[in-house]
């Protein structure tokens, strides 16, 4: 490993990581999904690739169906870190995951199922795919095949609630942030679940608001929005939820890239508060 080499936590430029391609402690994980063909991801990644890149496929490898909690159940700690085997990453690699655009599908639960294992050194490509064609970058068909490596971590559980953990949560004084857009949190629409509405006493902060043409706003603009949004509060007395704990990981990483680490995730999200008929549903702003 190189010790010397350019450490990366939250986000990554096109040209540092274009730089940093051959180095022996990187690993570059693709990320790319469609919500509307779940095939698409794995066929644009066979397509052309960041070279060396791993295919990191949101319900295959970032999620465990086997397991209840939302439509993309959180995986044991144990299936996950022999997934990172498989892919030749230990916890002293670089890892830097990039997804269609602008890192909510899915490169952000990709960064964050690290962070929480304590993986210090993984970020997203600030606009991702995106951005690597339009800069030019260096695109490979290959399918690499790693060595396998050892993996061995948990899971901060203190930082991953389910839906009685979220309203321990709420009860105690805690914040809850919806990363959903302004119209799904009232329950205006609501394209993928049975109910539309949000978690009593959530408040809403569409991801998108995190996203500047694409990128993500500077780490100076995104601390004042969030420290307006938490009012004093601490990160670490925020949860954060989506529809179902992928794109809500957007916030964990724009929080910490703002210098506000240690909020929380709701795993199953509202998908997950929904697998019980009994509790309520707000709706409204």
């Amino acid at each position: 490993m190189n010790d010397s080499a350019e450490r990366w936590q939250t986000l990554v430029d096109v040209d540092a990581l274009a730089a940093a391609l051959g180095r022996d402690d990187l690993v570059v994980l693709d990320a790319r999904v469609s919500l509307a063909d779940r095939s698409a991801g794995e066929a644009w990644y066979r397509e052309g690739h960041v070279p060396g890149a791993r295919f990191a496929d949101l319900d295959r490898d970032l999620s465990d169906h086997a397991r209840t909690g939302g439509r993309h159940p959180w995986p044991g700690a144990d299936d996950f870190t022999a997934r990172l085997g498989r892919w030749g990453i230990t916890p002293s690699h670089q890892v830097v995951v990039y997804d269609a655009g602008d890192g909510a599908l899915a490169a952000a639960r990709a960064w964050f199922l690290l962070r929480a294992l304590g993986h210090r050194d993984v970020a997203v490509l600030d606009g991702g795919w995106k951005a690597w064609t339009e800069r030019g970058g260096a695109v490979q068909t290959d399918v690499p095949v790693p060595a396998r490596a050892e993996y061995d971590a948990g899971f901060d559980r203190a930082r991953l609630l389910d839906a009685e953990g979220v309203q321990a949560h709420l009860d105690g004084g805690g914040m809850l942030v919806d990363a959903r857009a302004g119209e799904r949190f009232r329950g205006e629409v609501e394209p993928l679940d049975r109910a539309a509405g949000h978690v009593p006493g959530a408040v809403n902060r569409p991801y998108a608001d995190n996203l500047q043409d694409g990128r993500f706003k500077p780490a100076g603009v995104l601390a004042r929005e969030f420290g307006e949004l938490l009012d004093g509060r601490d990160a670490g007395d925020v949860a954060v939820m989506c529809g179902s704990g992928v794109t809500a990981c957007h916030h964990l990483l724009a929080m910490e890239h703002a210098g506000l680490p240690g909020a929380k995730l709701f795993t199953g999200s509202w998908s997950g508060w929904l697998e019980d008929p009994a509790r309520p549903v707000a709706t409204g702003a």
